[in-house]
């Protein structure tokens, strides 16, 4: 019993950061209709932000309010970034086919996977430790603050999320411009604002998980961002692309599904199963589990 909580615990906090960053992938899909697959790193920039920004403040012991500060200049750096992104290398190919900008969304990730070599170098580097990490023993299964705050912060940023999109004047024209962007626009919404914005949540979102995974594995590296970026998609295609419910339901199903594989079978295969996930959604209900068939119209 000890070890399915201990697995159980575990698979909820890699899982709610997989939501965050898959979050990300289905705002933009929501609206554009492409896969952004530099957000991947976008979260590796969130994780070396926050190591530069704690190094700034000085930071060599736990210090909460200093690491709330950190986690939130560290999705106002990231949101910067994305909407850059979105300005020099998406906005002029919106009238492009979809496999040009697919092909220029690889050519982003893979330019700043190389750029974060050369800055950062190519080593691991260590994270500091900004939250202080107290274990508790819950019904024989120990339990780390570090997991606790990962789960309490994810569930704030999605709530976050679900208020922006449902409750503000920006979220319905992000739901108009999703559900038809032409329309949308003959109805006055700014289309290049809506679009920003949501690069700069979804930027956002990525740069907090970012600072959350190092959290609880404090080794970073410029690379860091392409299992977690792809695993993080295969959760948005697994609840659907495009929605938002689903993106969230599928990251805590893949990390769920990933810990007890390494826990109960072998960690060899904790990547391998994912994309298993992701062939098999993609043969058996390719809208994914909260997805809606589509007609498109020829």
């Amino acid at each position: 019993m000890s070890e399915f909580i201990q697995q159980l615990i575990n698979g909820l906090s890699l899982g709610s950061i997989y939501a965050l960053i898959a979050l990300g992938y289905t705002m933009v899909y929501g609206i554009l209709k492409f896969i952004n697959f530099a957000h991947g790193e976008i979260f590796m920039l969130g994780a070396f932000s926050g190591l530069y920004l704690a190094r700034a403040f000085g930071v060599d012991s736990p210090d909460i309010p200093m690491a709330v500060v950190i986690l939130i200049l560290t999705m106002m750096i990231t949101s910067v970034i994305g909407v850059v992104i979105e300005k020099l290398a998406y906005k002029p190919l919106r009238k492009s086919s979809k496999l040009t900008v697919l092909i220029t969304a690889i050519g982003v990730s893979l330019f700043l996977q190389y750029s974060g070599q050369l800055l950062f170098g190519a080593d691991p580097k260590s994270f500091p430790e900004i939250i202080e990490n107290v274990s508790f023993n819950i019904f024989g299964a120990t339990i780390g603050s570090n997991q606790i705050v990962v789960l309490i912060s994810a569930a704030v940023l999605m709530m976050t999320l679900r208020f922006i999109v449902m409750k503000t004047k920006m979220g319905i024209a992000i739901r108009a411009v999703s559900n038809n962007l032409t329309a949308a626009s003959l109805m006055g919404i700014n289309i290049n604002n809506v679009i920003s914005f949501t690069f700069i949540i979804g930027s956002s979102l990525a740069g907090a998980a970012g600072i959350l995974y190092s959290i609880n594995y404090p080794s970073i590296d410029p690379l860091m961002g392409l299992l977690p970026g792809l695993k993080a998609f295969i959760a948005a295609v697994l609840g659907g692309i495009g929605n938002f419910p689903g993106a969230s339901a599928g990251g805590l199903i893949i990390g769920l599904v990933e810990t007890f594989t390494v826990g109960y079978l072998s960690p060899t295969y904790r990547d391998a199963i994912a994309f298993a996930i992701l062939i098999i959604i993609l043969l058996v209900k390719p809208t994914g589990l909260f997805g809606k068939k589509e007609v498109e119209k020829v």
